[in-house]
């Protein structure tokens, strides 16, 4: 009996031996494979579990006036940021509230921005709110236990001082969308979620100058998340600096003329024809591109950009080149070109009858007045609408087409902003009429002729036409675009935190479109512009002595006569250059809404003329002036 027992005993013995020996030896091998085998692997997720890169967001570029006065630049702002590794190993639904609460953020923007973050990878992280108070940063220093995923740090952020002046040419920033991360523009050039990128004007066409390359901070983290000490910093290279062809001074005698038009909606375009350099371009109403930067985490903020964005007023149409308006009397200065050009008139023989209108089947067409059978140069200043009704018919809508070809309005002028649209013409509407009516009738060449019916056209487009005709024919390209700034490299070259220097360049000027006339035509409509603010024409009160305008008004109809009253009162036009005979500026004002354009349209022109002469001739300051000031 005892022996059995023994016997039994030092079989368990044994067996405790062998598996211990077995475990040991299991043992031994894992510890080999995970030293020896994956020793190099699990050394760098360890070490990658302690140090962290933080990202350095970098300045976009400044952009500036012609003569470098400051329209854009970015500040420094205290943000709270959100880093996404803690967030990993939580419930995010847990912090909403929290944030929502500690922070003022609304809710349902603490939703979306922990959603975002989510989806990104582990060491990424974005702002949560911008622009942030010292209570802001009291709570996020008082929490960092509770919320090691939140930090405050300093930022740049993107500010225009000059608010609503300048808003559609400047444009906006904001956070690069979902669907723009997807899209083709966007989707291999390397944006992340929560990226600041350009939105519109300027700031959307050159995003890739004004955007500087981003830095990042290397630093030890403890099992938190939380910094313990900073191993390296590699700086960001600032954005390229932007000077515009902008003169700063003529912009905010632009935005007073809109301001205090009759109804505050319109546009105001100032251009040197010589080479197409936007002077100055305003748009009634405007808006403050600051909402967009600063307020989009606050439910005040979200409702001022939804406000923005359903207003009936449309403050963020840039209407200078996306309007589409019946030009109405400013069409019939390509117009009298174009009948020169294809030999409806002669320069000789340029008479026609006005008639007081013009009777179309059953349908009389009038005219504002009764001129005889006046030459060109007669019915451009005293803006005779008999006469433009049959040298449309004499031409054919086949030339009123070409005419449109010629002046460039079946495309972009090219302008240097994003959005731009195609007027639209008889060239444009010619199928949908042909389709729906059956044929093309003489009454749609006839309203044709007077710039109605089937003619809308961009305000920039019909600057850019009557600008080549000062010029002889020498169409230019619209641009704002003087200068982008070279840039120095930042850190040393051949190392990882090496950015190359990036150059600067001008603007690559296309050469002229070339509109053919003789300078017995040129003369002859330069004669009748003259007239119309200098020989008694429909302009004659904004003539200014020794600097002639040569002009013409326009006064477009929106609804049927008899019904020019509030939102259907008609358009009002004036579209010219100065010194007549050697142009330095062209000027198109556009007031909505108002009525005639030798009342309304033209005197705001005068107004940014005059702010013009004030720079191009300014007048000694005398002891006594100073005195007063």
């Amino acid at each position: 009996m005892i022996g059995s027992h023994t016997q039994n005993r030092a079989a368990r013995i044994g067996t405790i031996q062998v598996l211990a020996f077995a475990l040991l030896t299991l043992l031994g091998v894992r510890l080999y494979y995970l030293q020896i085998v994956r020793g190099d692997y699990y050394s760098d997720r360890a070490e990658s579990q302690r140090v962290r890169f933080i990202p350095i967001p970098a300045p976009r570029g400044a952009i500036l006036d012609r003569n470098g006065k400051l329209l854009v630049d970015s500040r420094p702002t205290y943000n709270v940021v959100l880093s996404n590794e803690p967030l990993k190993k939580l419930n995010i639904n847990d912090r909403v509230d929290d944030y929502s609460k500690g922070l003022n953020i609304d809710r349902q923007y603490v939703v979306e921005r922990l959603n975002l973050i989510k989806k990104q990878n582990e060491f990424e992280a974005m702002v949560l709110k911008e622009n942030v108070d010292m209570a802001d940063i009291t709570w996020v220093e008082s929490h960092s236990l509770e919320f090691p995923e939140l930090r405050v740090e300093l930022q740049p952020q993107r500010f225009y001082p000059l608010v609503e002046t300048l808003a559609h040419v400047l444009g906006y920033v904001g956070e690069i969308s979902p669907k723009q991360l997807e899209s083709a523009e966007y989707k291999d050039k390397g944006f992340r979620p929560g990226d600041i990128i350009g939105k519109g004007g300027l700031e959307q066409y050159y995003d890739e100058y004004l955007r500087g390359r981003p830095g990042y901070r290397k630093v030890l983290v403890d099992s938190r998340g939380r910094v313990q000490s900073e191993l390296e910093v590699v700086q960001p290279q600032s954005g390229q600096d932007l000077v515009t062809t902008i003169d700063i001074d003529i912009q905010l005698a632009a935005e007073e003329k809109l301001a205090s038009s009759a109804t505050k909606r319109g546009t105001i375009i100032a251009m040197d024809p010589n080479n197409g350099e936007m002077l100055a371009l305003a748009s009634a109403p405007s808006f403050d591109p600051n909402i967009f930067v600063r307020a989009s985490s606050s439910p005040e903020g979200r409702r001022a950009i939804a406000d923005y964005w359903q207003n009936e007023s449309r403050p963020l149409y840039n209407r200078a080149i996306q309007g589409r308006y019946p030009p109405g009397s400013t069409w019939k200065i390509p117009e009298s070109v174009a009948g020169l050009q294809q030999g409806a008139i002669t320069v000789e023989h340029s008479n026609l009858v006005c008639g007081g209108g013009i009777q179309i089947g059953n349908k009389f067409t009038r005219c504002m007045g009764s001129h005889g059978t006046p030459p060109l140069s007669y019915a451009i200043t005293k803006s005779c609408d008999g006469y433009y009704y049959r040298l449309a018919l004499k031409m054919g809508i086949d030339g009123v087409i070409k005419m449109v070809e010629d002046f460039g309005y079946d495309k972009r002028s090219g302008i240097d902003l994003p959005n731009e649209k195609v007027s639209q013409t008889p060239k444009s509407w010619m199928p949908y009429v042909v389709k729906t009516e059956g044929k093309w009738s003489d009454i749609r060449t006839v309203y044709s002729g007077i710039g109605q019916d089937t003619v809308w056209v961009t305000p920039i487009s019909m600057l850019r036409a009557v600008s080549a005709i000062g010029m002889r024919g020498k169409m230019y390209t619209p641009h704002f675009l003087k200068e982008i700034k070279s840039i120095a490299a930042v850190g040393e070259e051949g190392s990882t935190n090496y950015f190359p220097a990036r150059d600067g360049f001008g603007f690559q000027r296309p050469e002229p479109k070339l509109i053919i006339a003789t300078d017995a035509q040129w003369d002859v409509v330069l004669k009748g512009m003259w007239g119309v603010v200098n020989g008694g024409g429909t302009a004659a009160a904004i003539r200014i002595t020794d600097f002639d305008i040569a002009g013409k008004t326009g006064t477009a109809q929106v609804a049927a006569l008899g019904k020019d009253v509030g939102a259907k009162k008609d358009h009002a036009w004036f579209v010219s250059y100065a010194p007549a005979y050697k142009p330095e500026i062209a000027v198109l004002a556009l007031i909505e809404n108002v009525g005639f354009g030798g009342s309304h349209a033209a005197p705001a022109a005068k107004g940014i003329y005059e702010a013009y002469l004030v720079k191009r001739n300014p007048q000694p300051v005398t002891g006594q002036e100073v005195a007063k000031r």
